[in-house]
Order: structure tokens, then sequence, then C-alpha cells
């Protein structure tokens, strides 16, 4: 899919986001997307955006993977 392909070239990458919201979401997961699109694409949402970005910064641990021994 082009829209997370990092092979994609920035001028269609600015196409999917200008025009396609429901490939937004598929953007945040493109390594090279840079700040500018995804600022973009955070204000100007979409099916599942909020959800992509939820995952793209979620920094809590994982509850099911191992830890220190307490």
């Amino acid at each position: 899919m082009l829209a997370c392909d990092p092979a994609t070239d920035m001028g269609t990458l600015w196409q999917i986001a200008r025009n396609h919201p429901h490939l937004r979401r598929w953007l945040i997961a493109n390594p090279r997307a840079d700040a500018e699109i995804l600022e973009y694409v955070a204000q100007a949402g979409g099916p599942g955006v909020k959800e992509a970005f939820d995952v793209l910064f979620d920094d809590s641990p994982d509850d099911s993977a191992p830890g220190p021994a307490l």
C-alpha cells in the first residue's frame, strides 16, 4: 500500500493526506512521513487516525512482556 510504503515519494504522501481521509491512518506508519505531514494528518483526522497515533505514541509497558523480577 502506497500510504505506508517508505519508498513512496512525499508528493504522493501529501496527495493521500489531503485527498484520501480513509488512508491517513496508514501514513502514520510510514517511516518517511515527516513531522509536517503527521501534524497535518493529526489536525485533519479521519477514520482510525486517533487510534493510529495512540499506537505510535504508546509508551506504556506491555503487560504481557517479561519484566524485571520484583
